[in-house]
């Protein structure tokens, strides 16, 4: 892997191939590295909580139903972004028949459908790449192919989810976070595929102004390397 292990457990596995996230108990599971402290995660059965939709949410949600949202241009690491949405009033059993919306910049920072503006001066307000829509199995879960996404100043690496129940009824509105060991081992070391920025200026989960009050119910778990690609887990908990 690449520079180094950018998932830490707060017991170290010992195997060859991808990393693997260990469970701890119930209602935790590994501790990540975050600025040189542990983040525990928290798995207990309790809403996912809400986050703001940012300044470039889909404008057309329901024409995006399609689970490969690459951009199309060859950059960025490939990433399977497995989605799980769980009933919290039904013992967080999975959810099925929900509508599952998920957009985020490109590797360079942008968001497609917006531009031309102080925040974003590229213009990709004709475009709509790193958006779509996708509707849970019995299982509860989705599965989108895409990209780790880049960063922009002020936030961390981050996927910005909105949760429907299949009448179209909006049930929550979050994000999904990364490690920050993870966001600097692909931001440092996958330049050959498009991650040009580097680190500096990287804003960290703690001083994030969507994160700052905490991650452990909404951070992903990943598995895999940027010569690879990586798979993307996380539970998101709804009540409906």
């Amino acid at each position: 892997m690449e520079r180094k292990q950018f998932i830490r457990t707060l017991s170290f596995l010992a195997f060859s191939g991808p990393m693997a996230w260990a469970a701890c108990s119930k209602n935790e599971s590994v501790a990540i590295l975050e600025n040189g402290e542990d983040v525990t995660v928290n798995n207990s059965c309790s809403v996912t909580p809400s986050e703001t939709a940012g300044p470039f949410p889909t404008k057309t949600p329901s024409s995006y139903t399609r689970s490969d949202i690459r951009k199309g241009d060859n950059l960025g690491v490939n990433m399977a972004a497995l989605i799980t949405v769980a009933n919290v009033n039904d013992n967080c059993n999975p959810l099925a028949g929900a509508l599952v919306d998920i957009w985020h910049c490109d590797v360079d920072g942008n968001y497609s459908q917006y531009g031309d503006t102080q925040m974003q001066p590229s213009n990709y307000q004709s475009v709509n790449w790193c958006r779509g829509r996708l509707v849970t199995d019995e299982n509860g879960l989705v599965n989108f192919q895409t990209i780790f996404p880049g960063w922009y100043m002020g936030r961390a690496t981050h996927i910005h989810v909105h949760i429907y129940d299949a009448s179209g009824q909006s049930l929550l509105v979050t994000q999904i976070a990364f490690q920050d060991s993870l966001s600097d081992d692909v931001n440092t070391n996958g330049s050959q595929y498009g991650y040009k920025k580097g680190i500096s200026g990287y804003t960290y989960n703690s001083k994030d102004n969507v994160f700052s009050d905490g991650v452990d119910k909404e951070m992903a778990t990943v598995t895999g390397s940027i010569a690879s690609g990586f798979e993307m887990k996380i539970t998101i908990k709804v009540e409906a």
